[in-house]
Order: C-alpha cells, then structure tokens, then sequence
C-alpha cells in the first residue's frame, strides 16, 4: 500500500538489495565482538549485551569489571607500541561503595608495562626516564576515559542512569569518544532497602515498589541502548544466605535434627545451594533484560596451587557460563597482572 501511494510498485520493499555476505560484512563492521580478557571471552559479546555477573563476595566480580574496564580504556596503539585495548570510555556506576581507585591503577600500570616491555626505545640507556614519561602521559589519558559515578540509593541510581546520554556526548566533544561500557557493581545492593519502602504513589499515580524501580532502571539503559550501543556489564551478589528460607516457609525442624545436607524443613538441598550460588530475587523485567549470564563461585584456597614468584597459595575461582549455557567451567585466579586460567 505504501509503495502503490508512492506512485511505484506495492512489493518494491520486497526487492533484494543486500546479500547475506554484505548483511554480515555490515553487522560485523557497525557491532564487532568485543575482545574481554578471561573468564569473558568465551562466548562473542557485542554491544548491545546485556551481561550479569553473579556470585557470592570474594568470588572476584569486581576483579573481572576492572580488568574489563581497564581493557576498554586502554588503546590499541600508542606512538608504535601495542596494547590491545578498545581506546573507548568506561562509565562505572559504584553501588556498593567499594570501588577500590588503587586497584585500578595497579592494573592498569600493569598492563602498560607488559605491552612496553618489549620496546626497542625502552631498551637503551636512560630508557628508565623515556619510559617513566610514557607510561605517566598514556596513564593519565585512560584516566581520561574512566567516568566513575557513585550513588548511595536507587534514586540516584536512576538519576546516574537519566543523565547518562548527556554524560556521554560530553566526553564525545571534549575527547571525541564516547562511553562504550556501562557497568553497575551492584544491582541488588539496594534490595532490601527499597523493599522495606512502603508503597507509595507517585504524582502520576504510578506506584513506588521495587519491582517499578527496576522497570524504571531497565527502560533507562534500554533507552540509551537504542540511541548508542553500548556493553553493559552488571554484578549481582546473593541477598540470601545458604539454607536460608523465605517468608513462606516454615522453620518445624529442630537443628539437631538435621543433617547436613537439608534445609530447616529437612529437605534435600539443592545442588545450586550447595555450591552457594544465589537465589533468583530480581524481577522479571530485569531477567527478560538480560541477555547473558555468568556465575562465580569461591573456591577459597586450593592445594597444590602456588604463585611460582611468591611462593603462596593463590585463591582460586571458578567461572559458569549460564546463559548462554557452555556446559563447562573454568578455574582462574586473580593476581596484580590480571586473571590467569588454570588448565
């Protein structure tokens, strides 16, 4: 019909115009995969996604968006030397109020000095000054790239998250780049406190929950996702504690009674609360929001497992792809240089 209206044939927007080599050739040019460092780069991840990161504290979350955005802010090349990096602006929003500044630049000069090691300019006398300069001016302008937003409740969350369009066209004119990751550590921080909120009506008679919060947060990335795609990589950490049971249900059993693989009502548990991972507590907005899923787990202190500098036992981890599901895990641990898989 719109086609007849126009004066040409009604099934004009049916004519091929593309193949399907230039189609991919084209998607691949304007949403290329993202190269993360481990355990991220198993499966292909572009902008656009949406990935959680879920696990019990310790079990190196931070860690993985530190590394991630460190790889963001650094550039592909700088004056002859290759880093690998996106050369792209993170915005990380602090929930939890634990963003560690120190850690940031630790990784970050790490990475400088590996991808410098090697350098023809750094080789000779005096190479000490040249590459105390380089590394102090390439330093300062990943910093530049770096937007570090804290905020102490959802409400500023959610003015964090409003502001986020502004934000980045700010950047795009002063440094001509503008954000690439978005990353919140983390979504559930303000769980309990925006659930002991009593409902209450806003002004326009839209209900204040903690579900309507949520929809709120997700409809402002999604907003932002459709003017500039970008990664978003959030953390979620367990609200419940193992064996802990909710509202519903009802503590008979006695302790001594119990034995040590059953919940209070004397149930088996599961295996998913055996390996203490968390028990699903966001809405449905948010889980239909996201599009992968990672599951950490702690495995503390493993035998056997040396840090051959150091000579001491390195905390080990251990990374599930869920969703989508690779039906494997992998063993990596943490040092000052980065994450480091164990074969």
């Amino acid at each position: 019909m719109a086609g007849g209206a126009g004066g040409g044939p009604p099934r004009d927007w049916l004519s091929v115009d593309e193949t399907a080599a230039a189609f991919l050739s084209r998607s691949l040019s304007t949403r290329p995969p993202i190269l993360l460092p481990p355990s991220l780069h198993r499966a292909p991840l572009r902008p656009g996604n949406v990935v959680e990161i879920a696990g019990p504290s310790g079990s190196g979350k931070s860690q993985l968006l530190l590394m991630s955005a460190v790889q963001c802010i650094l550039p592909k090349e700088w004056e002859g030397v290759y880093f690998g990096g996106l050369g792209k602006a993170v915005m990380y929003i602090d929930l939890d109020c634990r963003f560690d500044v120190l850690r940031l630049a630790q990784i970050l000069r790490k990475r400088i000095a590996a991808g410098s090691v090697h350098h023809e300019e750094f080789e000779t006398d005096g190479s000490k000054d040249k590459f105390r300069l380089f590394e102090s001016t390439l330093f300062s302008d990943c910093m530049k790239r770096f937007l570090y937003v804290r905020c102490y409740n959802s409400s500023e969350l959610i003015a964090a998250l409003k502001s986020l369009k502004s934000q980045s066209e700010a950047r795009n004119e002063i440094f001509d780049i503008g954000v690439y990751f978005l990353m919140l550590d983390s979504i559930g921080a303000f769980y309990w406190i925006d659930r002991a909120l009593q409902p209450t009506r806003e002004s326009k008679g839209k209900t204040l929950s903690f579900q309507s919060i949520t929809e709120t947060v997700v409809q402002e990335i999604h907003k932002f996702l459709q003017l500039q795609p970008i990664l978003v990589l959030v953390t979620k950490a367990p609200i419940y504690g193992e064996g802990i049971t909710t509202s519903n249900d009802f503590q008979r059993g006695s302790p001594k009674y119990m034995s040590e693989d059953s919940t209070p009502l004397g149930y088996p548990k599961r295996e998913e609360e055996r390996n203490g991972s968390c028990r699903e507590y966001m809405p449905s907005a948010w889980q239909t929001f996201v599009t992968h899923r990672i599951k950490l787990q702690d495995l503390a202190q493993e035998p056997g497992f040396f840090s051959e500098q150091e000579n001491a036992i390195l905390s080990v981890h251990t990374c599930e792809w869920v969703q989508p599901s690779l039906n494997s895990k992998e063993k990596f641990y943490i040092k000052d240089d980065g994450v480091g898989l164990i074969q």
